[in-house]
């Protein structure tokens, strides 16, 4: 017995060093978070899902958010959400895919606050189907809003944070952006690039005083499913997304999310990659990425839609009448949850509320 606790004995210090090492490293980190009281913030594509998640993040940190989407009457149905909760917000109605645009909308934050210390790039759109049903329009659409829409506003930015040697970038890109997943190839391109972009920026500023993180979700509950762009055999597609999206384990709440985005941008992580399957995705592509190609290509040709249906698009919420069932709402009743809390639902306050009682 007493050989046997002395065989013991290596494993168990080791262990313990593992974890004081751990715990160390996580109160360090603690330690070099930055106080966001006080500063200004910017958030893309802030109207509704994360966007809106993190903006409300931000504004409980302390911090004076401007919210910017192109929808305006979802930009002020946020606004007074936010403000019925406390938090003050001022929304701005620009397209972020327009570089015009962009500079307006910059120019208008620095009117109502003087500055604006974090930049959170976040909008986005999504277009599910095979490629035999994306057209040339869906990847230039796709790197508008989630390559340019990053570029545009970093670029805008910039020179005002080299001035003042003070800035936070928070890139929200995607698991689609380091494993490219079949039926969704116009996005995981220009995440991709958007990736590219951020770790490539994050070091051309390093040591200016600018802190750049990239952020790489997996499957989120935001809800997003019924703003998202169907093609091919759409009924299928939006069953196996909207399932991917809903379904815990596989999915991450996006609330939680928006606080480990919010907790990475004030320590200045270089990136956070949100929910254990995406990063054991990304841990087991990066070893063995041909590996990984042809365990997709197998999901590809025997577990999703076949790729016929045509080019016809249609929004998810269109989509979900055709293949609601109760075993299908049971199984994605978080996501639909989420769609209700995170103001999904398109259109004015009473179609939105019309939606969401019929869902």
């Amino acid at each position: 017995m007493p050989r046997r606790t002395r065989d013991l004995s290596p494993g168990l210090l080791a262990a313990a060093g593992l974890g004081i090492w751990m715990a160390g490293r996580e109160a360090l980190r603690r330690r070099r978070e930055a106080e966001l009281r006080g500063q200004a913030a910017l958030v893309t594509g802030g109207s509704r899902g994360l966007g809106f998640l993190v903006a409300r993040e931000l504004a409980r940190e302390g911090c004076r958010v401007a919210i910017c989407a192109r929808d305006e009457t979802e930009l002020e149905r946020a606004r007074r959400v936010s403000e019925q909760e406390g938090i003050e917000a001022i929304a701005v109605p620009w397209h972020v895919a327009a570089r015009e645009q962009v500079v307006l909308m910059v120019a208008a934050v620095r009117t109502r606050f003087g500055t604006i210390d974090v930049l959170v790039n976040n909008a986005g759109i999504i277009q599910v189907g095979p490629l035999s049903a994306m057209t040339l329009d869906d990847f230039e659409q796709a790197m508008a809003v989630m390559y340019w829409g990053v570029v545009y506003p970093t670029l805008a930015v910039l020179p005002s944070m080299r001035q003042r040697g003070h800035g936070r970038i928070a890139n929200i890109t995607s698991i689609g952006g380091k494993v490219s997943v079949p039926h969704l190839l116009p996005y995981n391109a220009a995440k991709f690039a958007a990736v590219g972009f951020s770790e490539g920026l994050r070091a051309e500023l390093a040591g200016q005083g600018i802190s750049v993180t990239t952020i790489v979700p997996g499957l989120m509950r935001t809800g997003s499913t019924i703003n998202a762009q169907f093609k091919g055999r759409q009924q299928q597609e939006y069953t196996w997304f909207a399932l991917g999206a809903s379904l815990p384990l596989i999915s991450m709440d996006a609330e939680r999310a928006a606080s480990q985005i919010v907790r990475a941008l004030k320590r200045g992580e270089a990136e956070r990659t949100l929910s254990v399957p995406a990063n054991l995705l990304a841990r087991l592509h990066g070893l063995f990425p041909g590996f990984t190609a042809d365990v997709l290509g197998l999901v590809n040709r025997l577990v999703l839609p076949s790729a016929d249906g045509g080019q016809t698009t249609r929004r998810g919420l269109d989509v979900d009448e055709a293949v609601r069932n109760r075993p299908f709402e049971a199984l994605t009743a978080l996501g639909r949850s989420a769609a209700k809390r995170f103001h999904q639902y398109p259109g004015s306050d009473r179609e939105a509320a019309a939606a969401r009682k019929a869902a």
